[in-house]
């Protein structure tokens, strides 16, 4: 399989498409699969977290590109992925097949007014989903107890919605144990899949802007986007450092 290493982590260069048919591929043979979607803040993280970038390089199956400055990066590298892949895109996907197969769901993330806002719209809009585990982010458990949990109810899908690097934690130790389901960290999905947060209308999105429309809806947000200029700039010296050797 073909990829593109940004900064140590190493993209899949497949299409939504491509993705989407190994995944239910993956499903259908019941076999243990940990995907990550990472954008530019979760690859820089890992480089400052060797603990972090380790579960990446060993524990993840598919690592998707959730951001066009993955896509940038890889191109200013010589080594294009096809598109971006985003995390938002996939859960809601992977949520109207579990509906059609009647797949059993666990998730695991977000506040508790979020996660019950999810399971009424499963109940009201997903009936064939067998929601097996619900649970919000704020629990105090080990994550090993917590990966025990989620095991014993035998899902064919796992999504965790408790923010990098946790979530990633939590979902290769479900690898390691070869739980047999497909595993994915999806971030803020939950918030907006419930309807309590509205993702960018779709002209942002074919700009790919996303990240300018929730910098303006939450300003708070700007020390996160200064990891951006620095994310260019390591990119940039990786460049230098492949001509030069």
């Amino acid at each position: 399989m073909s990829k593109v290493n940004v900064l140590g982590v190493n993209f899949d260069k497949m299409t939504s498409q491509q993705f989407q048919e190994k995944f239910i591929e993956r499903i259908e043979n019941h076999k243990s699969t940990f995907v990550v979607t990472a954008n530019p803040e979760i690859v820089m993280a890992a480089n400052e977290n060797p603990e972090f970038m380790k579960v990446l390089k060993e524990d993840a199956d598919y690592i998707t590109p959730d951001g066009i400055g993955i896509v940038k990066a890889s191109q200013m590298l010589k080594d294009p992925v096809p598109e971006r892949v985003t995390g938002y895109d996939l859960f809601v996907w992977l949520m109207k097949v579990a509906d059609q197969r009647k797949l059993r769901v666990y998730l695991i993330g977000a506040k508790p007014g979020v996660i019950h806002a999810v399971q009424a719209k499963i109940a009201g809009q997903y009936s064939g989903i067998e929601l097996v585990g619900a649970e919000n982010g704020y629990f105090t458990e080990d994550l090993d107890l917590v990966a025990n949990r989620i095991a014993r109810t035998k899902p064919d899908l796992v999504f965790a919605a408790l923010g990098f690097p946790k979530q990633e934690k939590l979902l290769s130790i479900l690898r390691k144990e070869e739980v047999p389901a497909l595993m994915m960290g999806v971030g803020g999905s939950f918030d907006v899949f419930s309807g309590k947060v509205k993702r960018a209308p779709e002209a942002f999105q074919k700009a790919h802007l996303e990240w300018f429309y929730r910098l303006i809806r939450n300003p708070s947000r700007f020390g996160r986007m200064l990891v951006l200029p620095r994310f260019v700039i390591k990119v940039q010296q990786s460049k230098r450092g492949k001509r030069t050797r």
